[in-house]
């Protein structure tokens, strides 16, 4: 997703991906480095890796969406439109997938800064990817957030409709 301001200016950028782990699994797709390169065979460094402990993640089956990463434009933090854009990213991916997880990779200071509470992940994991990148020299430690199905049509559709009517 791709927001502009009135200058016609990118603002914002969210990315989301539908991947088919119905013979796999997310653990297994995060150790393949497939969630990082399109061919690791060709564009990973030989001593990249990505180990992944949170036993949820072989859990995570189907069809699973991944909603990476995000970008925010200084002048437009401190707004709340991180959630916002959550929430229609989850919107977006429940009406075009109906994917069975939603998924992502949070830092460790999201979860104690409550920020993930505030987009609605109601799981999470230490140990969702322990990333090691060569050439970009990235080593971080990532928790695995995820919903399942149930939990992001309930949080999709948590409104009541005369709660909505009373409002209008």
């Amino acid at each position: 997703m791709l927001g502009v301001d009135s200058n016609n200016e990118v603002a914002l950028v969210e990315a989301a991906r539908l991947y088919d782990l119905s013979q796999s699994n997310f653990a297994e797709h995060l150790e393949s480095l497939k969630l990082f390169y399109s061919d690791p065979s060709k564009h990973a460094h030989p001593q990249d890796s990505c180990t992944c402990t949170a036993p949820s993640a072989k859990k995570i089956t189907g069809k699973v969406a991944y909603h990476g990463d995000f970008w925010l434009r200084k002048d437009f933090r401190r707004q709340g439109i991180p959630k916002i854009m959550a929430g229609i990213l989850r919107g977006v991916s429940f009406a075009m997938w109906a994917p069975d997880f939603v998924c992502g990779l949070a830092e460790r200071w999201m979860l104690e800064k409550g920020v993930l509470a505030q987009y609605g992940h109601t799981h999470h994991e230490l140990g969702g990817a322990i990333l090691h990148l060569v050439e970009e020299n990235i080593v971080e430690e990532d928790l695995l957030v995820w919903l399942t199905r149930e939990e992001l049509r309930k949080l999709i559709f948590r409104h009541d409709r005369s709660d909505l009517a009373l409002a209008l």
